[in-house]
């Protein structure tokens, strides 16, 4: 850790660390090798092992959760209905319904084989790879965080949007809690009428945020009435349908390696370029305050770069068809790894170095440092 990049310890900017997290998932979405896949699964784990604030929700975990039932469900699917690469080694054969004609493509039973299979294999490993950069973006930097950075145009969608990034999680923590407590009670039993009381505190806990939410929201000035010509109103709604439509064209084709190239970058870019647009158009009519912005250094342009650099590259590779991108199913062979692109993904472990330590957790390894120390001296 070098001193003159972070001396203190602090909090990241959240924006940097949603670029490095978005970054990332980018980058699963290009590929199919699963070994880039799990590795980029191993650089969000170990950089949120190194830089997640104590005390904070650990959100990754129940992503991981969540990606390794989409991978059994896109196997499932897979076996049952087809879909996937028609192969030659057939594992299993299983009792097939006849279909119309209309319905090709599409079967319920018949052969398994290794190559479909492999193929569900993949498709699941790269959804729950992109599930896992948002949960370690999640664990690293509160969405709440990011709400105050939300232009005043946007109070409405940005308020809808973290509420349902933070939603998950703290269900899944309440859970983990409520659990925990009923343990402790003597209640340690799986059944369906267990889950029934754990199910009815959670619930309960949700509605009590939900209330708290409601009324810091309102006393920060949310909902408030702001005075708008009908000139600055249409002009901003539709800046915003023309730049929210550019947006979602372009991030399909960033997303998708099938689609045209002019569909990606450039629709991006036009769209980004109308909703910020809109954005000034509203600023002007919804002026407010700031108190203590986070601040944006060094080490939040290293951590964005080191998650544009895996999605830059990724995305060079895949438009040029590198070897290795795309494993081969059809017949099955090892897929390769090029070493570029190991070392593009592994820039994106260097925000482990490059961010800084939060404080509660600085301060936590100093006394176990101290700790240590003292029994050494001691023994």
């Amino acid at each position: 850790m070098s001193p003159a990049l972070h001396p203190l310890p602090r909090l990241l900017h959240p924006a940097a660390w949603w670029l490095w997290g978005v970054g990332l998932a980018v980058a699963a979405s290009r590929t199919l090798n699963p070994f880039l896949l799990l590795l980029i699964v191993a650089v969000a784990t170990w950089v949120v092992l190194e830089r997640r604030e104590l005390g904070s929700s650990n959100a990754l975990v129940a992503f991981l959760v969540i990606g390794l039932v989409a991978i059994g469900l896109r196997i499932v699917m897979v076996t049952l209905l087809g879909g996937g690469v028609t192969g030659r080694v057939v594992l299993v054969r299983l009792p097939e319904v006849p279909l119309p004609d209309w319905t090709s493509g599409v079967r319920i039973g018949g052969p398994v084989t290794l190559e479909g299979t492999l193929f569900a294999v993949y498709q699941g490993l790269q959804l729950a790879t992109i599930l896992a950069c948002l949960g370690a973006v999640n664990a690293l930097a509160s969405p709440r965080r990011l709400l105050r950075y939300v232009p005043a145009t946007l109070y409405e969608i940005g308020t809808a949007v973290v509420v349902a990034l933070t939603f998950a999680p703290q269900l899944v923590e309440d859970a983990q809690r409520v659990r925990t407590a009923r343990r402790l009670r003597g209640h340690s039993s799986r059944s369906l009428a267990e889950l029934g009381r754990i199910a009815v505190p959670v619930l309960v806990g949700a509605l009590e945020r939900s209330l708290d939410l409601a009324a810091s929201m309102e006393s920060r000035g949310y909902g408030r009435a702001v005075r708008r010509t009908a000139r600055s109103t249409r002009l901003a709604g539709v800046l915003t349908l023309v730049g929210v439509g550019g947006v979602v064209v372009g991030l399909y084709g960033l997303l998708d390696g099938t689609s045209p190239l002019l569909l990606g970058m450039p629709t991006l870019a036009l769209g980004v370029a109308c909703a910020a647009a809109a954005l000034l158009v509203g600023a002007r009519r919804d002026p407010r305050t700031h108190y203590r912005r986070d601040p944006w250094g060094l080490s939040e342009w290293l951590v964005a770069a080191a998650g544009v650099v895996p999605a830059v590259v990724m995305i060079v590779a895949g438009t040029r068809h590198w070897d290795g991108i795309v494993p081969q199913q059809v017949p099955v062979e090892l897929p390769a790894v090029p070493l570029v692109l190991v070392a593009a993904i592994l820039v994106g472990a260097t925000a482990a170095w490059t961010a800084p330590v939060p404080p509660l957790l600085a301060r936590s390894r100093v006394a176990r440092t101290t700790s240590a120390q003292r029994e050494l001296v001691a023994s």
